[in-house]
């Protein structure tokens, strides 16, 4: 059976739109894949152990905290800056505070500036690779470990950087199964 003109045109005009989606839908993931493989855009690398090459060279690491609109939660560094030699591991903390009379989930995400820096500033743990979810009137406190990759002072654009601002945003997101609902009841999961 042969198609009209017509109908060819609207099965490549449909075929455009499904190739077209795929991309966009794919597009997220892989740039979240491109970012940390490669510290584009401030984005940290993830180090499965501390760094085995410690400089003399310092570098002052500050630490910002921010929520997203409509985010409940109180959310702060503890510290606000430390001053670490390249390569050595670092340990903050971040504290998170639900002032609610109900359970709040919350997922954050990061960043590094300048952004030359973000491919050689190394998460070894972190509580923004899990989903958080306090309690009504819970406090938190979550540590992050770190290091400055040595291979920082050998980047043209990077070793210059003397300080380095690790920033994260709270991001609220749905509960996930098994906690309280949001209407006072409880789930069944849970007894």
């Amino acid at each position: 059976m042969a198609m009209s003109g017509t109908n060819r045109t609207a099965l490549r005009l449909v075929g455009v739109v499904v190739v077209m989606g795929a991309l966009a839908w794919a597009a997220i993931p892989l740039y979240d894949l491109f970012c940390r493989v490669t510290g584009f855009g401030g984005t940290p690398g993830i180090a499965q152990a501390g760094s085995d090459r410690i400089l003399d060279q310092t570098v002052k690491i500050r630490f910002d905290a921010s929520r997203e609109r409509g985010m409940p939660w109180e959310f702060r560094p503890v510290e606000r800056q430390m001053e670490l030699r390249i390569g050595e591991s670092g340990l903050a903390f971040y504290e998170a505070h639900n002032p609610t009379d109900r359970a709040v989930a919350g997922q954050a995400s990061y960043n590094v500036t300048p952004y030359a820096a973000g491919g050689y500033f190394q998460k070894i743990e972190c509580f923004c690779f899990t989903e958080q979810v306090l309690a009504p009137g819970e406090r938190v406190m979550m540590p992050v470990t770190f290091f400055v990759d040595p291979g920082i002072v050998d980047d043209p654009e990077a070793k210059y950087v003397h300080t380095i601002t690790l920033s994260y945003t709270f991001h609220e997101i749905d509960l996930p199964e098994g906690y309280a609902s949001l209407d006072g009841g409880t789930d069944k999961n849970l007894n």
